[in-house]
C-alpha cells in the first residue's frame, strides 16, 4: 500500500489498482484529497482502476466531489473504472443523489 495523502483522521492510498479513501472526508480537505488522487491518476500507466470509499465513516458530499474529480481525470485519460465501493452512509447519500447506477455499473455508465 502506498500512501498518497495523510492527515489526522483521513488518508488516501493506493493498493494494487485501487484508490482507497479512509476516514471522514471534510470539506476543508476535499481539494487536497482529490489532488492526491489526480496526481496519481495522471501518472499511472494502468488502463483500469477501482475506487474504494468503503472506509469513509460518514456521509459527505465532499467525498462524492472527490470521486467526481477522479472520474473526470479517468475519462480524460481513457482509464476504465472497474468498481466503486461506498460505505453504507455514503451509499445512502449517493442514492439520494440518484447515483446508484454510476456506483453499481461504472464501466457501463462511464463508457470512455
Amino acid at each position: 500500500m502506498i500512501a498518497l495523502f495523510s492527515r489526522p483522521g483521513v488518508t488516501v492510498s493506493v493498493e494494487n489498482a485501487t484508490l482507497l479513501v479512509e476516514g471522514d472526508v471534510e470539506v476543508t480537505l476535499a481539494a487536497d484529497l482529490a489532488a492526491s488522487g489526480v496526481k496519481w491518476l495522471k501518472h499511472t500507466e494502468l488502463t483500469s482502476v477501482s475506487f474504494d470509499f468503503s472506509r469513509v465513516g460518514k456521509a459527505s458530499s465532499a467525498a462524492i466531489s472527490v470521486l467526481f474529480e477522479w472520474l473526470r481525470i479517468c475519462r480524460q485519460r481513457g482509464i476504465q473504472i472497474q468498481t466503486i465501493l461506498f460505505s453504507a452512509p455514503l451509499r445512502r447519500l449517493a442514492s439520494l443523489a440518484e447515483l446508484d447506477t454510476l456506483i453499481d455499473q461504472p464501466a457501463a455508465t462511464l463508457a470512455v
